[in-house]
C-alpha cells in the first residue's frame, strides 16, 4: 500500500510550503518506505510514497501521460490493467505499473473511465492544460481516502487523516464508489451495482458460479514482483483464501519470489482457538507456517501506536486490529511485502452470529447491504491500515467487484440461516466449496462457525483490555463521559480509553466526526436489537455476545452431519443434488 497526498489551490507556493508538502506526505512514508515522489505545478502539489510490488524497478510515482500534461498518484492495485492496455496501444507506457493505464484512460476516456477499473485503489489526477483534478475510491473503500479544506481555499487529499488534519480546518473520509470533480465541484457515484438499492434479489444459487468467482478473485491478486502470504485465522474465510491460493500455485507451477509453497501467517496468544485452528489448516494444505505469538501486555503496550495507525476509536477495530498490527511487523521482518486476508466475507453473506435472527429474507439482505457500504469504516480499515503500518500490503479477494455483484445477486432465501435443513452461517459459500471427489478442506473445517478475530486471537485478550481500561477510566470519567465527549458519547471504559488516546492524536472535531457514531451494542448494529431485544442487554461487541448462537455443540453437529453424509455413499449428494434438494423445500 502506497501513501498519497495532494493539494490544489494553496495560496503559498513558497519553498517553504514545498518543504511542508514534504514533511505531511513524510508522515505516510510508513505506507511506502520505498522511494518518495513529489510533482509541483503552480499551486498543485502531488506527492507519493510508494510500496514497490509491481516492476519494483521502474514503477514510481507520480506517474504521468506521455507529454506529461496530465499527472496521477495512486494507492492500489488495478489488476486488469494488462487488459486495459490492449486498449491503448495507441498510447506509449514508459513503466510496467499497473497503475499507469490511469493517466492514459482519462486521456482516451475522461473522468467517465474509472468503472473500467478493477482492482483497489484510491487516487488523484491533474490535468494541467486546464487545471482540472479529480480523485476517485474504489467501489469499496478498500483502499483509505480523506478529503479536507484549507482557510486558504485549497482542496486536500491523503490516504490517512494524520497528513491532512493538522492543516485543514474541516475534513471527511472520502466515500468509496465515488469520484470528485474539479469541474463540478462535486463528489457523485460511479459505482452503482444493483445491490446498492437494496431490492431482494432472486437469481438461483448456483454453487458453481459462486466458486468460480471466488477462485478468479483470489488467482488475480496473485498478481505481484515480491514475496507474498496469506493471513491465515483457521476461520472458514481466510481458508479458503489459502486453499485456493495453494491449489493455484501446484497447478500453474507459478514460481514466485518464495518458491511454489504457500507461506502462511496467524497471530494469537498462546493457546488460542486460532492458533490451533491455523495449524490444522495449514498442515493439511501443506503450507510454510509462521505462527507469532503476543501477550496481553505487549498488545496493551501497543494501543497508543495502534490508535494512531488505524485512525479510529471504535472498540471492536482497535480489538482487532492490534494482534493484525503486531503480527504485520512480524511477517515484515521476513521480507514479505504482499498478504491476502478474508475480509468481507461475513458482510457479504451474513456470516455474522446475530443474523441468524433475521426475520425474513428481506430483512436479511437489506442488512448485508448496509453491513457492505459501512465496510469502509471498519474491517476495510482495520485490513488497510494495520498492515500498512509496517509497509505491508493486504488484498482482500472476497471484494472483487464481480464476486460481490455474483453473491450479492443470489436469492437471500439461500442464505438464510436454518438447522432444520443444516444450514449454518454462510452456507452458500461452504457448499460452494464442499467438493468430495478434490476437497478444498476437510468437512469439520468447512463447517466450523465463525469466531470473531479479536475473540480468536485468545479470550483472555479483550478480558486483558478491559481490565486495563478500568485501571485508567474511573468511574467519575464515565459518569460525566457525555460532558466531555458529547458527540459519540463511549458508554464503557474501554470506550472511554480508546477516545482519549485518539483524541490526543486528533483533537479537532473533523477527525472525531469520522469515526462511525451510535452506541457500541452486541456486533455493532442496532439491527441485532431489532431483531432480537435481549441483544441489548450486552454492551459488548464480542462474539461471545451471542449467547445461545456460537456454541460448540451446534458447531460439532454441523460438522459431524456433513461426515455422516460423507460416509454413506447411498445417500451422499453431490453440489447439485444438494441444491435442488434445497430448492424444493424452498418452493
Amino acid at each position: 500500500m502506497c501513501g498519497i497526498l495532494a493539494i490544489f489551490g494553496c495560496a503559498d507556493t513558497s519553498q517553504a510550503k514545498r518543504a511542508r508538502v514534504l514533511e505531511l506526505s513524510g508522515r505516510l512514508r510508513h505506507r511506502g518506505p520505498d522511494w518518495s515522489g513529489l510533482h509541483c505545478y503552480q499551486d498543485c502539489y502531488l506527492a507519493h510514497q510508494r510500496l514497490a510490488i509491481v516492476d519494483p524497478t521502474s514503477g514510481d510515482q507520480p506517474l504521468y501521460n506521455e507529454d506529461k500534461t496530465v499527472v496521477v498518484t495512486v494507492n492500489g492495485e488495478i489488476y486488469n490493467h494488462k487488459q486495459l492496455r490492449e486498449k491503448l496501444k495507441s498510447h506509449v507506457f514508459r513503466t510496467g505499473s499497473d497503475c499507469e493505464v490511469i493517466a492514459h484512460l482519462y486521456e482516451e476516456y475522461g473522468e467517465e473511465f474509472v468503472d473500467m477499473l478493477d482492482g483497489m485503489f484510491s487516487f488523484v489526477l491533474l490535468d494541467t492544460r486546464d487545471k482540472s483534478y479529480i480523485a476517485a475510491r474504489d467501489a469499496i473503500g478498500i483502499t483509505p481516502l480523506y478529503m479536507g479544506w484549507g482557510l486558504d481555499g485549497s482542496v486536500w487529499f491523503a490516504s490517512e487523516m494524520k497528513a491532512l488534519s493538522d492543516d485543514c480546518e474541516r475534513f471527511i473520509s472520502f466515500p468509496p464508489g465515488h469520484i470528485y470533480s474539479s469541474k463540478t465541484g462535486g463528489l457523485r457515484r460511479w459505482y452503482n451495482p444493483q445491490w446498492y438499492l437494496e431490492q431482494t434479489p432472486s437469481t438461483p444459487y448456483d454453487p458453481l458460479v459462486l466458486r468460480a468467482a471466488f477462485e478468479k478473485a483470489v488467482t488475480k491478486r496473485l498478481m505481484t514482483d515480491v514475496p507474498f502470504g496469506v493471513l491465515l485465522s483457521g476461520g472458514l474465510d481466510s481458508s479458503l483464501v489459502a486453499s485456493v491460493t495453494s491449489r493455484y500455485l501446484a497447478e500453474s507451477d507459478a514460481s514466485f519470489q518464495w518458491g511454489s509453497q504457500l507461506h502462511t501467517f496467524c497471530v494469537g496468544l498462546k493457546g488460542s482457538p486460532d492458533l490451533r485452528a491455523a495449524r490444522e489448516v495449514a498442515d493439511y494444505l501443506k503450507t510454510r507456517h509462521h505462527e507469532f505469538h503476543f501477550t496481553v501486555q505487549e498488545g496493551i503496550d501497543a494501543l497508543e501506536e495502534v490508535i494512531y495507525h488505524v485512525e479510529t476509536y471504535d472498540v471492536t477495530t482497535i480489538r482487532a486490529s492490534t494482534p493484525m498490527f503486531l503480527m504485520s511487523r512480524k511477517i515484515k521482518s521476513l521480507g514479505v511485502k504482499m498478504v491476502l486476508s478474508g475480509e468481507g466475507s461475513d458482510e457479504i453473506l451474513g456470516g455474522y452470529l446475530y443474523f441468524h435472527k433475521a426475520p425474513n429474507k428481506d430483512e436479511f439482505h437489506q442488512e448485508t447491504c448496509r453491513k457492505i457500504k459501512a465496510l469502509h469504516l471498519y474491517d476495510c480499515l482495520r485490513a488497510n491500515k494495520s498492515t500498512s503500518a509496517w509497509g505491508v500490503e493486504a488484498r482482500v479477494p472476497f471484494l472483487d467487484k464481480e464476486f460481490i455483484n455474483i453473491a450479492m445477486s443470489i436469492d437471500p432465501e439461500f442464505k438464510l440461516i436454518k438447522p432444520d435443513l443444516g444450514r449454518i452461517e454462510k452456507w452458500v459459500l461452504r457448499n460452494a466449496f464442499d467438493d468430495d471427489k478434490k476437497p478444498y478442506l476437510p468437512k469439520h473445517i468447512l463447517y466450523r462457525q465463525k469466531e470473531q478475530f479479536s475473540d480468536g486471537v485468545g479470550y483472555s485478550w479483550i478480558d486483558g483490555l478491559k481490565e486495563h481500561a478500568n485501571q485508567q477510566v474511573t468511574d467519575a470519567m464515565l459518569t460525566n463521559a457525555s460532558f466531555v465527549y458529547p458527540e459519540n458519547t463511549p458508554l464503557t471504559k474501554e470506550a472511554y480509553y480508546y477516545r482519549t488516546i485518539f483524541e490526543k492524536f486528533y483533537p479537532k472535531n473533523a477527525a472525531r466526526s469520522t469515526v462511525p457514531g451510535g452506541p457500541s451494542i452486541a456486533c455493532s448494529t442496532a439491527k441485532a436489537v431489532e431483531w432480537d431485544a435481549a441483544w441489548s442487554k450486552n454492551l459488548d461487541p464480542s462474539g461471545r455476545a451471542a449467547i445461545g448462537v456460537h456454541t460448540d455443540a451446534y458447531t460439532e453437529k454441523a460438522a459431524e452431519s456433513a461426515i455422516v453424509d460423507e460416509q454413506k455413499p447411498q445417500k451422499k449428494k453431490s453440489v447439485e443434488a444438494v441444491v435442488e434438494r434445497t430448492t424444493t423445500v424452498v418452493a
